[in-house]
Formats: C-alpha cells, sequence, structure tokens
C-alpha cells in the first residue's frame, strides 16, 4: 500500500488548487480596492432639500512657525466629505468639532466640490478673499453664520463664491471667504457688504482683502492690498 505517496500527490494538487484560490480571492479584492476608490457621485436623497453647488468640507492642522511648502500644504489637508443637500449638510456639521473647541494652528475649509482649498487651484488662482480677524470665542457663531449664508447664496455673486475658511490661531481666530475675481472690484463689494451683515459687523467695519496672486508672491506679508485693507479692529459682536 502506498497511501503516503497517495496522500502526497493528493497534497500537491490541494495546494495547487489553494494557490488559484488565493490568486482569484487577491484578484477579487484588488478589483474591490480599484472600485472603491472611484468615488460615487453624490447627489440629494429621496424627499431631502437640494443645494445650488455641492460642497466638500476640509481639515488642516499644521506646526506654527514651520513654513509650508505648497506640496506639504496640499499633504496636510484632510478631506471630511462632501454633500449635496440641507440634510447631508447637518448630518456632517452636527458631528464636527466646532472652531472654538480646536487648538493650535488649525483649519477647516468648506469649498464647492471639485475645489480645493489652495491658492494655486485653478478656480482660485485669480481670485482672493476678505479676511476678518476675531477675537478670541467669536469664531464658533462667526463660522456658523458665513457657511449657512454661502450655502443659502446669499452673497448673490452667481459663481464667484469658492469658499470659506475658519483658522484657530493662539491669540486671534480668522475668517475668510474666498472668490474667483479679484479684479472685479463689484464683485467684492457685494461680498464685503453682505459679508458685513450676515457677521452683524458695525458699518465701519474696515476688513482686509487679499489676492491669491499676492499671498503666493509674499506668503505672511503686507502686500497693496493688504495694506489699503488692512483691519486691526477686533468686532465686537452680540453673543448672548
Amino acid at each position: 500500500m502506498r497511501l503516503k505517496d497517495d496522500d502526497s500527490g493528493d497534497h500537491d494538487q490541494n495546494e495547487e488548487n489553494s494557490t488559484q484560490k488565493d490568486g482569484e480571492k487577491e484578484k477579487t479584492e484588488r478589483d474591490k480596492s480599484q472600485s472603491s476608490g472611484k468615488r460615487k457621485a453624490v447627489v440629494p436623497g429621496p424627499a431631502e432639500h437640494p443645494l445650488q453647488y455641492n460642497y466638500t468640507f476640509w481639515y488642516s492642522r499644521r506646526t506654527p512657525g514651520r513654513p509650508t511648502s505648497s506640496q506639504s500644504y496640499e499633504q496636510n489637508i484632510k478631506q471630511i466629505g462632501t454633500f449635496a443637500s440641507v440634510e447631508q449638510f447637518w448630518r456632517f456639521y452636527s458631528h464636527m468639532v466646532r472652531p472654538g473647541d480646536l487648538t493650535g494652528h488649525s483649519d477647516f475649509h468648506l469649498f464647492k466640490e471639485g475645489i480645493k482649498p489652495m491658492w494655486e487651484d485653478d478656480a482660485n488662482k485669480n481670485g482672493g478673499k476678505w479676511i476678518i480677524r476675531l477675537r478670541k470665542g467669536l469664531a464658533s457663531r462667526c463660522w456658523e453664520n458665513l457657511i449657512l449664508a454661502m450655502l443659502g447664496e446669499q452673497f448673490m455673486v452667481g459663481e464667484e463664491i469658492c469658499g470659506a475658511v475658519v483658522s484657530v490661531r493662539f491669540q486671534e481666530d480668522i475668517i475668510s471667504i474666498w472668490n474667483k475675481t479679484a479684479s472685479d472690484q463689484a464683485t467684492t463689494a457685494r461680498i464685503r457688504d453682505t459679508l458685513r451683515r450676515v457677521l452683524n459687523l458695525p458699518p465701519n467695519t474696515i476688513m482686509e482683502y487679499k489676492t491669491h496672486t499676492d499671498s503666493i508672491k509674499m506668503p505672511g506679508r503686507l502686500g497693496p492690498q493688504r495694506l489699503l485693507f488692512q483691519n486691526l479692529w477686533k468686532p465686537r459682536l452680540n453673543v448672548p
């Protein structure tokens, strides 16, 4: 009897079958991984209230005082998620930490889907941003008012709005809204006036406007438009 030899033959066949199955399993998992990498379009659900544009939440955090290149900045930005309806927005927002509870150099970004919160993005490169510097304790309320106004199309400037950013720093917080065309003075003026209204700013508030071209050329320095619109006033809002 050669049961041992016969068993060895079966074992070789089993190994071959097992190898084939492992290969098929690996291919299936690879196909699943590739298909999961293709993001499905985000659309409003049944009976949900669609927004005029889809928007994406982003988050970034960096070490203060350390220079950041555009490449490392892009790698540091983390996408939270995209939404297409009022209901989807609240599902994200209700689970997010409020800006006033963030620590260190942290930023929340809310931009139209397909636009990265970077100066160099095609939608941003010819634009600029209005900036308001806030004393500590006001960022959460101002951020909520700003993004609700943006989602509700209260700025009335068509496709000019790209997104908004809240930046938490140690001594102050900064809120900004980005638009596509820095040279369009009528549009930037309308954005400024709407921003004053939705944030309940006094009419004599001087806000800061900076083009992204200046930001790229002179990061962290005062360019001509910053000198013109520089805001040293800390807005005092009526916060209960």
